[in-house]
């Protein structure tokens, strides 16, 4: 993953993507004005909806030509 950046703000779910190739699910998310989607078969797909609607700090960076989640942590709870 490339230039990781630091944003803050009330993750949203912008709409669910196709399943991966391996039946994994990924989504398009949206931060702190930032549209990004989680990285194919990465296990943070599945705990992904325990984050929306909060307030939380992503890192986000490009892999592969797209703004993906590197990370996300909740911020005040």
């Amino acid at each position: 993953m490339k230039n990781v950046t630091s944003h803050t703000g009330t993750l949203t779910l912008v709409k669910r993507m196709k399943n991966s190739l391996n039946g994994n699910p990924q989504f398009l998310l949206q931060c702190d004005g930032y549209r990004f989607r989680t990285e194919a078969n990465s296990m943070c797909a599945y705990s992904i909806s325990n984050y929306f609607d909060k307030l939380v700090e992503v890192y986000i960076g490009t892999h592969r030509g797209c703004l993906t989640l590197d990370t996300i942590k909740l911020i005040g709870e």
